[in-house]
């Protein structure tokens, strides 16, 4: 018997409490369950239905590009020409001209020499962390569990991010959202040769952006590499909707590492890591995740190139959705959002099920985030505004929230 972890049970079974109680297999599940809902954690999907009638302000499709015709139709191109499915991991024959093109475009637009893609966001930022530091970067270990590197994250950072650092085995520090004096203690004290910082750039909560630049300062001034997540930022800030990483003149810069998502403003599916040649050639040697998943769908290649040529061609699509947020948060009567998130926070999350129940009673989608995705006594109504909305729909929006929020007892 091998052994990974832990050590193996005395005797020939397992005769604990455990089985006495009758705790075993799957049978824990049920209370685990009884425990959620009496949180107000448990979740059930949202199903979308055709020809049900809604606006949606629950999505991530800021520039409102994923129902776009020529959006549509660059999904069904890619999938006449190419199949359904990549039917391969991308180094076996997963990758077609059209993933390679899509990314050679992503990183001419966001100003980097290199880009690859992955087929989500989630496994991108995975993907990047655990290859730049911890075993998988191949980091000389001290000890069994020592991997030799530093990343540090702050309290902000996404939970694939969060996932990364895990899985890397790397020694992790975490700092709170956006201390970037926090950052450079960190790095100062460390003894590990290599570090990585992670952040998001825009916080996907609340929309809030990330001193990307004093983190960069930091980062550079210790040796170590930064790693931003732009997948909140890219379509919504930045000239031509390039990111807070080109708002902040820092597109392409050396040690700077850039993740991003075709998910949101590209109204499509996957991830994109940008950087050096070098970076690239790396990750496809040591990301587990572009190894060993099966390369993203030529759909939603498709799909992104032609969301990609829109925003090119109409590179105030950005400013419009931007003001399209300012105007809903005046209309509910919050702060204006330096993004495209407006978070109203109702504190217990069965009433924030209870307000987004009542949103959708009345034709409108919002997002409701409770606890893991927030801290406790923070539970919150998230919109996301789109570009392709007009100033009545918003108005109507704001009085449909006010209403819900009223109705529950939260305003």
């Amino acid at each position: 018997m091998t052994i990974i972890s832990g050590q193996p049970a005395a005797g020939s079974g397992i005769t604990s409490g455990a089985v006495a109680s009758g705790e075993v297999g799957l049978a824990w599940l049920a209370g685990a369950a009884r425990d959620r809902a009496d949180a107000g954690l448990h979740r059930d999907p949202h199903v979308r239905r055709v020809g049900v009638d809604a606006i949606n302000l629950g999505s991530n499709d800021y520039l409102g590009l994923s129902t776009h015709p020529d959006v549509i139709a660059g999904a069904q191109a890619a999938a006449a020409q190419w199949g359904g499915g990549s039917t391969a991991s991308r180094l076996v024959v997963g990758t077609t001209q059209a993933h390679v093109d899509l990314e050679n475009e992503l990183a001419d637009f966001l100003g980097f020499p290199a880009a690859l893609a992955f087929s989500s966001g989630y496994l991108a930022n995975v993907g990047a962390v655990t290859a730049l530091a911890g075993r998988g970067a191949g980091s000389r270990a001290s000890g069994p569990n020592d991997s030799g590197d530093l990343i540090v994250s702050d309290t902000g950072s996404h939970a694939s991010l969060i996932d990364g650092c895990r899985l890397s085995r790397a020694r992790v520090v975490v700092v709170d959202r956006g201390d970037h004096e926090a950052v450079r203690a960190a790095l100062a004290d460390r003894t590990e040769e290599r570090a990585l910082v992670v952040t998001d750039s825009v916080y996907s909560i609340d929309g809030e952006p990330a001193p990307v630049a004093d983190l960069y300062a930091a980062a550079r001034a210790h040796g170590a590499v930064l790693l931003v997540d732009e997948a909140h930022a890219v379509g919504v800030r930045g000239p031509g909707g390039r990111g807070l990483v080109a708002e902040q003149g820092l597109s392409g810069a050396p040690d700077l590492v850039v993740t991003t998502v075709l998910s949101k403003s590209f109204g499509a599916q996957g991830g994109v890591v940008l950087g050096p040649e070098a970076l690239r050639s790396h990750l496809i040697d040591c990301a587990r995740p572009f190894i060993f998943d099966t390369g993203l769908n030529p759909a939603a290649v498709g799909a992104a190139r032609a969301a990609l040529q829109i925003l090119r061609a109409d590179p105030a699509l950005p400013d419009r959705l931007r003001d399209n947020a300012r105007h809903l948060a005046r209309a509910c009567g919050v702060d204006e959002p330096a993004a495209a998130v407006i978070s109203i926070i109702v504190g217990d999350p069965q009433r924030a099920v209870e307000a987004a129940a009542a949103c959708r009673d009345r034709g409108v989608l919002v997002g409701c985030f409770r606890p893991p995705s927030v801290p406790p006594g923070t539970s919150r109504l998230r919109i996301t505004v789109r570009a392709d909305l007009d100033a009545a729909t918003l108005d109507h929006v704001a009085e449909v929230v006010d209403a819900a929020l009223r109705e529950v007892g939260a305003r």
